[in-house]
Parts: structure tokens; sequence; C-alpha cells
């Protein structure tokens, strides 16, 4: 992914976009997606939309282009500037999106939606990184390589059984259940 979206989020009834930080007993602990980075707390009854689930939907029902695809497509044609912004004009963003995503279904992807997107997609390419993506052959050999353990390195961790623990005398520990061969103490009351 050219951009990491796991951890962004649109929050229902507040503006732009926030990184999530953290989760809390009455909602989440975001930062906002500006030259500000001001950090609040979202409400739980806030519906939090993770950028990285989010898809466009497509004249085939079956599939659905993620976002993050759709941005980087967006990168690819148009580098961080948009020709377009939320105050275009309708034709302006249909042909927009139509660039971004050919097949877009236009009966279910509204005009509010296109507006979203470049919106979004101009928080997203201000404040994040762009990663260009490596190449699919290079990507698959390296994680390979460097998942392999090392020539003395043990294939599994649950496998490997280091040696057992001393056990603790009464002596060395102040704690006279951890001693394992220590007599049972008499009870001190008397049997009613």
């Amino acid at each position: 992914m050219p951009y990491e979206l796991k951890e962004i989020a649109a929050i229902s009834g507040l503006p732009g976009l926030y990184r999530l930080l953290k989760a809390a007993r009455h909602g989440v602990l975001v930062e906002s997606l500006d030259a500000r980075a001001t950090r609040s707390m979202a409400p739980a009854r806030n519906k939090v939309s993770l950028l990285a689930e989010i898809s466009i939907y497509t004249t085939d029902y079956d599939v659905n282009v993620p976002l993050a695809d759709v941005f980087e497509q967006l990168h690819a044609h148009y580098g961080t500037d948009l020709p377009v912004t939320g105050k275009s004009g309708e034709a302006e963003l249909a042909a927009f999106m139509a660039n971004a995503v050919p097949d877009y279904d236009r009966d279910r992807v509204y005009l509010s939606d296109i507006k979203k997107l470049a919106a979004w997609y101009g928080i997203v390419s201000q404040h994040l990184p762009y990663l260009p993506a490596a190449p699919a052959a290079a990507t698959a050999e390296g994680t390979s390589a460097a998942e392999a353990p090392a020539t003395g390195e043990p294939l599994s961790t649950g496998g490997v059984i280091d040696a057992p623990e001393p056990t603790a005398t009464a002596e060395d520990s102040a704690n006279p259940e951890a001693a394992p061969n220590a007599a049972p103490q008499k009870s001190r009351k008397k049997a009613e």
C-alpha cells in the first residue's frame, strides 16, 4: 500500500480525518490529521470508519476497489494535488472519479462520496508519507529470506525448552509455600 491507512479513520460528527491512538473506556483517543495535530477523545457513540476498510463500488457487484488502491491510482495520475475539491461542479467530480476508477458504479457511488474521496485524499497526501509499492516478486523473495531462521537459531520458539529453574529453598524465599519440601505447619486455631 502506498499510504498506510490502518490507523486512519473518519469519525461521524467530527470533521476531517483522525489517527487512532488508543482505545479507552468511553471512546477512542484520536489525533487529528492537520497542522495542529490535536489529541481528543472521540465518544463511543460516534461511528468510527477505518479508511483501510472502505472501498468503492464497481459495476461488478462482487468486486469493490479498496480505498488504498484508489489513493494509489490518484497519486499515479495527479500526484499530491488534485484538480477537484469538494466545491467542484458535478460534471468535474464525475469525470475525476471516472479517471480514478473507470468502472465505478454510478448508481451506488453518490456525488457526496466523490467529494469525501477528494477531501480525504487531500488530507492523506499532505500528512502521510507516500511509500511506493515494491515489486511483487522482490517482496515475496525478501520476506521469505527475512523470515527464515539463522543457521544456529531454532525453528520454533515453542519447541525450545530451557534448563529448569533451580528450586527455591526455604532460606532463599520469604514465602513458606515456595519451599518444596517444607513441613506443613499446624494451625494454631483449636478445632471447635
